[in-house]
């Protein structure tokens, strides 16, 4: 059946009424390639989202869409509705990583679209993935490395993960690819994601949003899918950086040591269960270890 594009307004009438007056609203165009759709459905959108920003209703909006959607043209469009932000799915760098997950674009086209974005003022958002088939964390590294470069103000990070009824869910039946495992996943997504906190690019979200139709036995099929997956993978940030510290300090010397975080930062800094604490007493053979939040 075709798409009403009335139908978004009810939509939008509903989450406006959740939020107070003062509080500042977003239109989003997420779940595909926005660029990508139809141009006259793209631009009927772009009306009704533009009618609440003009109306001060919603601050601004935004987009996800693909590197081979972005030209001039569409630029064009996307400034005259006034959209502030456009997130690109860059997935990987990587040229092999491309042909083998079948993105239909090349690292020069990631390239031109980032450019375009920002030289046309844009705010440029970087979606990467982690575990694609042939990628490794070098590779995520640069792609890392590259979403920084490009000039994004902020990425995503999403571990691959299978859903049933795919490519990839039949390249992981005949076992030529295989999903990461959840540590694995935490491992390097949290390397990625210290490498976006050093260059001071906001990580908006590591994995998929928790729902229920993403975790259905119907619908998933195997790969790092947990419902508090950015919390872990922060964890792990905070455990590199006090190993990294610990290591600069002849911990050896010490039998008790104190660990200042930032207010709020606790359950982070420790760990889900204890887990960097238990860590680090064993690692560096400790008797006691403290965190302490501290306003400095």
């Amino acid at each position: 059946c075709e798409f009403n594009s009335d139908s978004v307004i009810p939509i939008i009438e509903e989450a406006l009424s959740t939020v107070s007056e003062d509080c500042e609203a977003e239109i989003a165009f997420f779940g595909g390639s926005f660029t990508g759709i139809d141009r006259n459905l793209m631009i009927r959108l772009l009306e009704i989202a533009y009618s609440y920003v003009k109306s001060g209703r919603v601050s601004s909006i935004r987009c996800s869409t693909r590197p081979d959607y972005i030209n001039p043209e569409i630029l064009d469009i996307l400034e005259k509705y006034k959209v502030k932000v456009i997130e690109l799915g860059l997935q990987s760098t990587d040229e092999n990583v491309l042909l083998l997950t079948k993105r239909n674009h090349t690292f020069e086209e990631e390239k031109m679209a980032c450019e375009l974005i920002v030289k046309r003022g844009f705010q440029l958002v970087g979606q990467m993935m982690i575990g694609l088939p042939s990628s490794n964390l070098e590779s995520e590294e640069k792609t890392a490395d590259f979403i920084i470069s490009s000039g994004a103000l902020g990425a995503r990070i999403y571990p691959t993960v299978v859903f049933r009824d795919t490519e990839l869910c039949n390249m992981s039946i005949s076992g030529e690819y295989t999903p990461i495992t959840l540590d694995e996943a935490i491992t390097r997504s949290a390397r990625v994601m210290q490498k976006f906190i050093n260059a001071g690019v906001k990580v908006m979200r590591v994995g998929l949003c928790s729902s229920e139709n993403l975790r259905s036995e119907e619908t998933y099929y195997m790969g790092p899918n947990h419902p508090a997956l950015g919390e872990l993978v922060e964890n792990e940030v905070y455990y590199n950086l006090i190993n990294e510290k610990l290591s600069l300090s002849h911990s050896d010397n010490y039998d008790k040591i104190t660990v200042n975080v930032a207010k709020g930062m606790l359950s982070k800094a420790i760990g889900q269960k204890k887990k960097n604490k238990v860590r680090l007493m064993e690692r560096y053979k400790l008797k006691e270890i403290v965190f302490s939040e501290n306003s400095n």
